[in-house]
């Protein structure tokens, strides 16, 4: 059996971190659904900024786009929703037999509004209303202007992916958001069940201490970050409240695992595939990693559901000079750094294309 198959039967989803409109177009998104059990996507501005660079999938939309007079993010909307509709759509299948909980692709608010909590309100509506799919979450970081963000948000009936958390304590945060605005609603008589997701980054905490810690240590923070915060996720599951809430209709906030590709060289490509199988979660996985796993990759078991040895592991991070919760809080502010940086990257990538099919189109009659 396929090892992306062993892993979708221990319980968890595997969402693939990339979307194209080459991959959409020649089939490949319908046979790593069909053949490596991908049971949903995310996207973000960085895979937005190689795709439209590396090719000419987009030239025909961005031109008829500029055309009709749009620019910048609103262009580029317009182009995430194209994909991400027709994405929506080939998941619809496993969206309906799972009740809701997989089949979900993730649309991105703009990163520039990461510390604005009412603009963050704004857009995620609209964005929502304009897709018009069951299936598709607004994705609204977990910075401190992105809690109350998403409480309105899932009060409002907007599904939410909460991005950039990196901690125990950031993902608390967001699942208290998710859970008031789902208490919100049944006291206002409002059905409860608003899907969500909270996407803790991995791989980033390995990065950021790869050369300040002894080699004995290498790769597996990021792991026991994890372990912690799956303790907390099981914890919160099994609490008397949540059990009256799931009781009211209320659907779990599933915790997923992103930025799942490794980055150090020295070490597994694999690494977190097989360290964090988990039931009741999501790993969404660059194609590279999806790829490499299908090849090569163990299924060894679940993570502990009490974390397993989490909390010794930091411990000794501790002793090395690590001090894990400023470098969470550092961790989430450089996210959002480098993703208005890749916005920003991909508004000026947009921008020069239009304009350079639009000086084509002028030389050459009027063909884009």
């Amino acid at each position: 059996m396929n090892p992306t198959r062993r892993l979708h039967d221990l319980g968890q989803s595997l969402w693939l971190d990339n979307i194209t409109r080459e991959m959409l177009q020649d089939g490949t998104l319908r046979r790593h659904i069909a053949e490596l059990s991908v049971t949903g996507l995310t996207s973000n501005p960085t895979i937005y900024d190689h795709a439209i660079r590396r090719g000419r999938w987009y030239d025909e939309s961005i031109h008829a786009n500029a055309a009709a007079g749009l620019a910048g993010e609103a262009l580029f909307v317009e182009l995430a929703l194209e994909d991400l509709t027709q994405a929506a759509d080939l998941f619809a299948s496993i969206h309906r037999a799972t009740g809701g909980t997989d089949g979900w692709v993730s649309l991105e608010v703009s990163p520039l509004l990461a510390h604005d909590t009412g603009r963050t309100i704004e857009e995620a509506r609209s964005l929502h209303r304009r897709a018009a799919r069951p299936n598709l979450f607004i994705k609204i970081p977990g910075t401190p202007e992105g809690l109350p963000a998403i409480e309105e948000s899932i009060f409002a009936g907007v599904p939410v992916n909460v991005t950039l958390l990196f901690s125990r304590e950031q993902y608390l945060a967001a699942a208290g958001a998710y859970q008031r605005g789902v208490e919100r609603r049944i006291a206002a008589g409002l059905d409860p069940a608003v899907g969500s997701v909270a996407s803790v980054f991995i791989s980033r905490w390995d990065k950021a201490v790869l050369d300040k810690v002894p080699a004995a240590l290498l790769g597996r923070l990021g792991i026991a970050i994890a372990g912690r915060t799956y303790r907390a996720y099981r914890d919160r599951l099994n609490s008397s409240h949540w059990r009256k809430l799931a009781a009211a209709g209320a659907r779990p906030q599933r915790l997923l695992w992103a930025s799942t590709g490794t980055k150090d060289p020295q070490a597994s490509d694999v690494l977190y595939i097989e360290a964090l199988a988990a039931p009741d979660t999501i790993n969404t996985i660059p194609e590279a990693t999806l790829l490499a796993f299908a090849d090569h990759g163990e299924v060894r078991g679940a993570l502990a559901a009490d974390g397993g040895n989490a909390e010794s592991v930091i411990a000794e991070f501790g002793r090395a000079g690590v001090d894990v919760a400023a470098l969470a809080a550092e961790l989430q502010q450089e996210g959002a750094e480098a993703f208005v940086k890749s916005w920003k990257g991909l508004l000026d990538c947009i921008a020069a294309k239009s304009e350079a099919l639009t000086a084509s189109a002028g030389g050459s009659g009027g063909r884009p």
